[in-house]
């Protein structure tokens, strides 16, 4: 759907330090997440774009890569510095970074 156009990292690559934005919803990011994110469901950026620093590059994580591609573009066009997760969770998972969750269960990518 976005093709190669979209600057995008491997969530294996993705910086310590980075500002990680999570956009699934509550139930995703319930079941597993990285510690540091900070999440903004992708149906309420349009009311919390605010939230979202201007001075920093934007790393944007969903669950496989798809919804994250989208938000990623659509910052971008509207002055944002931001990058595409590749693989989302799903590979976040795979790379063995870090996740924790609400529950009392071991986080999962939902």
């Amino acid at each position: 759907m976005f093709g190669e156009d979209v600057p995008a990292v491997d969530a294996a690559e993705v910086p310590q330090d980075a500002y990680l934005l999570d956009v699934r919803e509550q139930d995703e990011w319930d079941a597993g997440h990285a510690p540091e994110a900070v999440h903004i469901p992708m149906g309420q950026l349009g009311d919390r774009a605010g939230e979202i620093p201007r001075d920093q590059e934007v790393f944007i994580i969903c669950r496989s890569g798809g919804r994250s591609a989208q938000v990623t573009v659509a910052l971008n066009q509207a002055g944002w510095l931001a990058r595409n997760v590749k693989g989302g969770m799903q590979r976040w998972e795979e790379a063995g970074r870090p996740m924790e969750g609400t529950g009392n269960g071991e986080p999962y990518v939902a």
